[in-house]
């Protein structure tokens, strides 16, 4: 997670963009476009940010406005980050197992 001085648990739209720097507008028609950025809607229907939802905005930012991606592009980017995340997940559980096992077996030697 990015942290850009973000204490809360639920951000407004109009608080996030002055914090990303984006009209508000956008990060609308970011959510239509994006299948990552969904955030939930409270009570009164209005959208609320958690910080998942705003490292989010920050990476499709990023894609679009400083690497230059087509909106296409940063989806797709954006899926292949997932689907690595996902698919690292096992091979570090895996790791650490093969460093839990060394260190039993260092244990034992002593």
């Amino acid at each position: 997670m990015i942290d850009r001085g973000i204490t809360k648990l639920y951000y407004t739209i109009s608080e996030v963009s002055r914090l990303i720097g984006e009209e508000a507008h956008v990060l609308r028609y970011w959510e239509s476009e994006f299948p990552a950025l969904k955030p939930r809607k409270n009570r009164a229907g209005k959208r609320v940010y958690t910080r998942d939802d705003i490292d989010t905005v920050y990476r499709i930012r990023h894609l679009l406005r400083e690497e230059k991606f087509t909106i296409d592009g940063a989806r797709q980017a954006l899926s292949r980050r997932a689907e690595r995340g996902a698919n690292q997940q096992p091979d570090a559980v895996e790791d650490l197992m093969q460093v839990k096992t060394f260190l039993a077996r260092l244990l034992d030697r002593m």
